[in-house]
């Protein structure tokens, strides 16, 4: 008992601090270091790659989106690091951590991005293969719709399909579907824009 009373004090350990990995949010801290306005401001206030690049700053975009990115992929290799350890299901749960500290960060009033990128690095984190594929799709559906939510949500769907087509039904597909199902919750706005035909495409202020 006391063996397992460590151990799971262990793993909420582990799980608390891949939260905190997830709730630094990149595009707020990148924009406070370069004296510019707070991307939870304009757009669609969503902190984030996409609503940075509406600032027309590409730069900064493309550093938010690796930022996120490696957060939720910090947060599972470092259980993988650590699988000696914790709980082998706390590998996949870490993923789940770090993508619901981005969505609701305890520094920024819990008002976080839509977790794509992060989505993308825990993806990536869980397998290669899983990742690249999640990414492939979302960059075929923007290069020929030209928005940003609608091949995030393609995607998510489409990762779900991934994971169960490679790997089965376990708990790092829980974990994917799990995170794909919030991630489109979160565009829920984005999918009445779409069906109304007010979405902002790529690029577009």
């Amino acid at each position: 008992m006391i063996v397992k009373d460590k151990q799971l004090k262990i793993d909420f350990f582990i799980l608390t601090m891949a939260y905190l990995l997830g709730s630094v949010s990149f595009a707020v801290l990148i924009t406070r270091i370069k004296g510019l306005d707070d991307p939870r401001s304009y757009g669609s206030k969503n902190p984030g790659a996409t609503n940075i690049l509406r600032s027309g700053r590409k730069l900064l975009a493309l550093f938010t989106l690796l930022g996120d990115m490696a957060k939720g992929a910090a947060a599972v290799y470092m259980c993988q690091l650590l699988s000696a350890h914790i709980n082998e299901n706390t590998i996949y749960l870490a993923g789940c951590a770090a993508f619901l500290g981005h969505l609701y960060p305890v520094f920024f009033q819990f008002k976080g991005g839509k977790g794509v990128a992060t989505a993308l690095g825990v993806f990536l984190a869980y397998h290669p293969i899983l990742g690249l594929a999640t990414a492939l799709t979302w960059l075929i559906v923007a290069y020929f719709f030209r928005y940003s939510s609608l091949a995030a949500i393609v995607a998510a769907l489409f990762a779900i399909f991934y994971n169960a087509l490679l790997f089965g039904v376990n708990l790092q597909f829980g974990c994917v579907v799990l995170i794909c199902f919030t991630l489109i919750y979160k565009h829920k706005k984005n999918i009445k824009n779409l069906f109304l035909g007010t979405e902002t495409k790529i690029g577009q202020q």
